[in-house]
């Protein structure tokens, strides 16, 4: 086809091969849309049914199928949809009926089922339709009960052959009692489902104040209310949020208790499956990520249609901690969208929210009365107007007779005779003899009397807005009354579902790490074990170790100031000689490992380097995620980082030198920082420092208590706190010379 760059063809436009195809297909498109929109995915607010979801329940209440019924198989109604009003496939339409008779899918099931109508472990384990059976739910009767009552425009099924209502008569918003879900094109629905008693409750207070907000209106309806017994957490803000807005999401988890130590779930999130569940546990146990478990177990029956048991490994085992962990990670707490998509009443679909659905239903609801009141009273009428003319037989009841008996068109002349309609003529003829009697004339004329009355009454309640709203709020009231029941799902305040990390699922037991001169590590249970003792390669020895717990981090520093993390528990025993850490590490090319250290993240921790430079940080600051770690300290040229002194409640920090200059100053003057260079410690000439004369050996933070221990080769002198005196100064200072016999200092220790 030529198609001119404008989109228009210059073929005729008479008919769809004339048409662009830009135009046609744009057509198309929306024609199917508007269908998958209006005729297939969403529902209405009236009755807050799908059309396959009207057409089989109103295909089943044609076929009689009333909650006093008898159970028919399934394929007779699901014939009867498909055959009379809905031409689309088989095993889509049975599912739709399947879901609507599952009280673990549906709140409110509109069809009761008989067979196999599946599981909540697998709901589309349903048996075929040729060998389950249904019939319509009591609930249905909200739905049907004002059919036939001129309440509702019936439309042509597909063919034209049958007509079909466009809508049911819904005394309640089922909207909102049953929800729904569906995708269409270019938007969806999920909407929840809720208690009826709380919507019946909000309806009326709605219809008696108009001006009622969405707040108000969650006093009564709190929130969703699933067919599963399942706790929901969502905050309250959050749901009202949601709720005025029409999107939003609602958080649900599953309900548990102790028995006898265990932990036994008896309620689970809306369409969770408890297979899936024990599934996800046993995969958890198997991958050692929940060792305070030993066992699981689904003990439900009929009389417990949930219970799986979970088994800790001792009483020790904090249950909320494990509950918290498991409903992060699996479907024992599920998120909801809710989407208050539905067509509204001008046929067009929008998001409302719970106000605008309620009122919008409250409309429907009043049109539908409106007609059933109407209807009602065209009917009074027309009785009355025929008991009129019975009446009127009976006062001339001879000539009646004789006009009957003797003329050819009896009709006609009982027309003309005594001024009546064909209707009423007809009626008259139709009588039989022992309708003639006085006692018959007696019982016409309190018929009459009924009629006019109640006529009267219906007059009063159309023409006055506040009769009509009375009405209404007594009939959803006595329907509350009828078909409601209370709250499954609860609200409970809860903080958010948190997954274990590695560290928590790590036991908290002491432990020793030591790393070689070489670099090779390795950790000791407890911290009795002398690291200088233990055994190391030739050509290897002790290097530095630290102390702390399993579920410590542990912070390697290289010569560069590059800090690496490892876990303490995944490290080899200390009963061999270790592995290197490079092998687990990937630390720069010449680089070697100087020292660790140990503890809580808010640890303090002094970093050096051989240039004079340093500051104070958090182990926390240093913990890396990659095996590349992460630069903390910056090393001058030609200098390295040394080993990472942990201190608690030091006063002052102690600097020396390889040729024995000390200095001792306050630990304020040090800066605090997560990475950097640092600030000057101890004053050493640059050049003095280039040449390699003179360079920081060690640094120390002790406090009053402490003594400082100096080692120079096989000497070494315990300064007490107040031996320091002559070394005091400020930072950044020369500092002065030990005694003599330690120019050489080789390390110091703090004790």
């Amino acid at each position: 086809m030529d198609i001119e760059s404008n989109g228009h063809s210059p073929a005729s436009d008479e008919g769809d091969e004339g048409l662009p195809l830009r135009t046609y297909a744009e057509r198309a498109y929306l024609d199917y849309s508007m269908y998958v929109i209006n005729d297939r995915a969403l529902p209405h607010v009236g009755d807050g049914l799908k059309p396959v979801q009207r057409r089989i329940v109103y295909a089943m209440s044609e076929l009689g199928l009333t909650a006093t019924a008898k159970y028919v198989k399934s394929a007779r109604t699901i014939g009867d949809v498909l055959g009379k009003f809905h031409p689309h496939g088989e095993s889509a339409c049975y599912e739709a009926m399947v879901l609507l008779a599952q009280p673990f899918s549906t709140r409110y099931p509109l069809v009761d089922g008989q067979g196999n109508w599946g599981a909540p472990d697998d709901p589309k384990s349903f048996a075929a339709l040729r060998y389950t059976e249904a019939r319509l739910a009591a609930v249905a009767e909200l739905l049907l009960g004002e059919l036939g009552q001129g309440t509702v425009d019936y439309v042509p099924n597909f063919d034209g052959v049958l007509s079909e209502p466009e809508l049911l008569p819904a005394r309640l918003p089922v909207v909102l009692l049953n929800g729904s879900t569906g995708i269409a094109v270019g938007m969806a629905t999920d909407i929840p489902p809720h208690n009826l008693r709380e919507v019946a409750n909000a309806c009326i207070r709605l219809i008696d104040r108009p001006a009622t907000t969405t707040a108000e209106l969650m006093e009564d309806i709190r929130g969703p209310d699933f067919p599963t017994d399942a706790v929901i957490t969502t905050a309250p803000e959050e749901m009202r949020i949601a709720y005025e807005t029409g999107r939003g999401s609602v958080r649900a988890r599953a309900r548990y208790g102790r028995e006898n130590g265990d932990v036994v779930i008896t309620g689970l999130p809306y369409q969770a499956s408890p297979s899936k569940i024990l599934e996800q546990i046993a995969a958890q146990m198997q991958a050692k990520k929940l060792p305070m478990l030993t066992d699981i177990r689904d003990e439900s029956d009929h009389e417990n249609p949930t219970r799986l048991v979970l088994t800790p490994r001792s009483n020790r085992v904090d249950v909320e901690r494990l509950m918290s962990h498991l409903f992060a990670t699996t479907d024992l707490e599920r998120n909801y969208r809710l989407n208050f998509n539905v067509i509204a009443l001008d046929r067009r679909p929008k998001v409302l929210g719970l106000k605008r659905m309620l009122a919008e239903w409250l409309k429907f609801r009043t049109e539908t009365v409106r007609r059933r009141l109407e209807f009602r009273l065209e009917r009074i009428r027309r009785r009355l107007h025929v008991v009129e003319g019975l009446l009127i037989a009976h006062v001339s009841l001879d000539e009646v007779i004789r006009i009957i008996r003797e003329e050819d068109d009896a009709k006609s002349k009982l027309m003309t005779r005594f001024a009546l309609s064909d209707e009423q003529a007809t009626a008259i003829l139709d009588l039989r003899l022992r309708q003639l009697a006085r006692l018959e004339e007696a019982k016409l004329e309190a018929e009459k009397g009924e009629l006019l009355a109640e006529a009267g009454d219906l007059e009063q309640t159309l023409g006055s807005r506040a009769r009509m709203r009375t009405l209404i709020k007594q009939e959803i009231a006595a329907d509350a009354e009828r078909y409601g029941d209370s709250r499954r799902s609860e609200f409970v305040a809860a903080t958010e579902a948190r997954p274990y990390t590695e560290a928590d699922l790590v036991s908290t037991e002491p432990v020793t790490v030591i790393l070689s001169e070489k670099g090779w590590v390795r950790a000791a249970k407890g911290h009795d074990i002398d690291p200088a003792e233990l055994s190391y390669r030739t050509g290897d020895g002790f290097g530095a170790a630290a102390r702390g717990k399993t579920s410590d981090p542990c912070v390697f520093f290289d010569s560069t100031g590059r800090a690496y993390s490892v876990a303490p528990h995944s490290l080899p025993s200390a009963r061999g000689q270790g592995e290197p850490l490079s092998g687990r590490l990937n630390p720069p090319d010449g680089s070697r490992f100087v020292g660790l250290a140990m503890g809580q993240a808010e640890q303090q921790l002094l970093v050096a380097s051989t240039a004079g430079y340093g500051f104070v940080t958090e182990i926390g600051e240093t913990v890396s995620k990659t095996r590349s770690g992460k630069s903390v300290l910056n090393v001058p040229a030609g200098a390295t980082a040394l080993p990472p002194v942990p201190f608690t409640q030091a006063t002052h920090v102690a600097a020396v030198t390889n040729t024995g200059r000390l200095l001792a100053f306050p630990l304020g003057d040090m800066p605090r920082l997560s990475r950097g260079k640092g600030q000057k410690l101890i004053n050493i000439p640059p050049k003095v420092f280039k040449s390699g004369e003179e360079h920081v050996v060690a640094v120390a933070a002790l406090g009053e208590g402490n003594r400082l221990v100096v080692h120079a080769g096989a000497r070494y002198t315990k300064l007490r706190f107040r031996d320091l005196t002559n070394y005091l100064g400020s930072r950044a200072q020369r500092g002065r010379l030990l005694p003599r016999g330690f120019q050489r200092v080789d390390s110091i220790a703090v004790e």
